[in-house]
């Protein structure tokens, strides 16, 4: 690479990481519990879990009438009206009710209902209480709305140029050097240089796959809107201009439908008439796979809410589909435990890349000792140079 390019690579890498490296140090610190939140939540006794059932019930009772779950959330707060009722992929014991005072109330109650019993089993922690919510709210908005999600979805973009960059500049820097070679017999710099270069090399796949998707988790609200100015409009054009129904009929015989529809499918969600995943005339009913991947692809069922008749459903486009497989990706969810772990392992690593690639910047200008016999002196202080430049 010739000094001229090696001095604009290296521009793009310093700028870019420093712009980002605090940022993607908060999402980093922030998004570690988010990976055990289920195990955190038990932990701090927010986790909802199904109660055990009496003797009698068996060991797998069917499941109880959704009407009657409906009715037993709504008992609570008799003046609200259903928002949206789902069901944990991992427990499937449990339905979680939500209840606002309209269909957009950002106020909303969520309520837990036995599917079993059809009785209501607590109201849960908002977002899993102060702790989990605040590391969430922090890590997808920094309480700031859409405004936070885009603002950190360009981070997200910044960290994918820091990351790219650093690959270029990485490959001639390390010619000379055995692979994931750290100088032990150098300054603090080198050896925090060499440590930078090998945690970004060994975390390097990782970032980019997290910071890619973060990025397009950003754009979810975006992506939302534009489904419903689109594909959903025109699936809704025969009831333009027809009132909201107000007399809703079964939903658990639309539920039935809707899974008679799509033979292999799990109910993930239904959103209720009113909502932004439905319409003024319609339940909402999106499907999910069955498997661990899978799980978190939906497709929507749209049925009449006054007469319980399926109207229409389709695959969601292409960048709906690209934004559901974006999460499972991020979060690392959908493998179990060893997955979990390794996500953990990989966040850990990717905050002392960041914290070291901090340090460095700030000793840019520290320069290097002068070697006794004068080895490797053609390596420490192209080293260090490049330390000054990338960092």
């Amino acid at each position: 690479m010739s000094p001229s390019n090696l001095r604009r690579w290296s521009w793009i890498h310093k700028w870019s990481s420093l712009v980002c490296t605090v940022f993607m140090l908060l999402l980093c610190l922030t998004g570690l519990p988010l990976i055990y939140h289920h195990e955190i939540g038990h932990l701090l006794g927010t986790d909802v879990e199904a109660p055990a059932l009496p003797a009698e019930m068996g060991t797998n009772p069917p499941r109880g009438n959704i009407d009657a779950v409906l009715a037993s959330a709504q008992a609570l707060y008799p003046t609200k009206i259903p928002m949206y009722i789902s069901m944990e992929i991992d427990e499937p014991a449990i339905w979680n009710v939500t209840l606002g005072d309209h269909p957009n109330d950002e106020h909303y109650k969520p309520i837990a209902v036995d599917s079993r019993t059809t009785k209501v089993i607590t109201e849960p922690a908002f977002e899993g209480g102060v702790f989990m919510s605040t590391m969430f709210r922090l890590h997808v908005d920094l309480f700031a709305g859409l405004p936070g999600k885009l603002f950190l979805g360009f981070m997200g973009l910044l960290l994918i140029v820091a990351v790219v960059s650093g690959v270029v500049l990485y490959a001639p820097f390390m010619r000379k050097l055995d692979f994931g070679a750290v100088r032990h017999e150098r300054s603090r710099v080198i050896k925090w240089l060499d440590l930078h270069n090998l945690l970004g090399i060994v975390t390097l796949v990782w970032v980019f796959v997290v910071g890619a998707t973060g990025m397009v988790n950003t754009w979810a609200d975006l992506l939302l809107k534009y489904w419903q100015n689109n594909e959903l409009a025109v699936m809704l054009k025969p009831y333009e201009g027809q009132p909201q129904v107000t007399r809703m009929s079964s939903l658990h015989e639309a539920i039935v439908r809707a899974e008679s529809a799509e033979p292999g499918m799990k109910v993930g969600f239904v959103a209720f008439p009113g909502t932004p995943f439905s319409s003024p005339h319609h339940y909402g009913v999106f499907m999910r796979g069955d498997e661990a991947f899978s799980s978190r692809l939906y497709k929507p069922v749209l049925i009449d809410a006054a007469t319980g008749e399926i109207t229409d459903q389709r695959e969601l486009p292409w960048y709906l589909t690209a934004l559901l497989l974006s999460q499972p990706l991020h979060f690392g969810d959908y493998g179990g435990q060893p997955m979990k772990l390794l996500w953990a392992l990989l966040d850990i690593g990717t905050i002392i890349l960041l914290g070291s690639g901090l340090y460095l910047w700030l000793k840019r200008n520290r320069a290097p000792k002068p070697l006794k016999q004068g080895q490797g002196a053609a390596h420490e202080a192209p080293a260090l140079a490049a330390s000054n430049k990338a960092s």
